[in-house]
């Protein structure tokens, strides 16, 4: 399958991203501030990627999730292209009586098998989660 997106140059380093029939997004550099840059939003793809997975396989287990949240931070190299080495992704899920194996093991499939995103990035990835009632 095929994905495909357009960037238009406004202004400085400020771009407007159009992902075939999503909403647009203004994406610049940190100096900038009016969107999120690039590597903030690997950083988004791989949360939504793995959030998504984990959420489909908990609802297919029929897991009381009534929340999810995904925390991820990215350590990146010192000298260019400063990929990210390691990335620190925690769930925060939400529901009374959710089987912790049954996350780890949503986690744990999401991370070796269904998520592209994991899939493309050239790091460590360390997975932690928590239950909240």
């Amino acid at each position: 399958m095929d994905l495909n997106a357009t960037l238009t140059w406004t202004q400085k380093m400020q771009f407007v991203a159009q992902a075939e029939h999503a909403p647009a997004l203004v994406i610049d550099s940190p100096e900038g501030g009016t969107g999120p840059s690039p590597m903030q939003l690997v950083l988004i793809g791989v949360a939504g990627c793995t959030a998504m997975d984990v959420v489909s396989i908990l609802k297919k287990k029929r897991a009381p999730v009534t929340g999810v949240t995904v925390n991820i931070s990215g350590q990146r190299a010192k000298d260019h292209p400063k990929r990210f080495t390691h990335l620190d992704v925690e769930f925060v899920v939400h529901g009374q009586d959710v089987k912790p194996q049954a996350v780890e093991r949503a986690i744990e499939l999401s991370a070796a098998k269904y998520c592209g995103a994991i899939a493309s990035i050239n790091a460590t990835i360390a997975h932690a989660f928590r239950i909240e009632a």
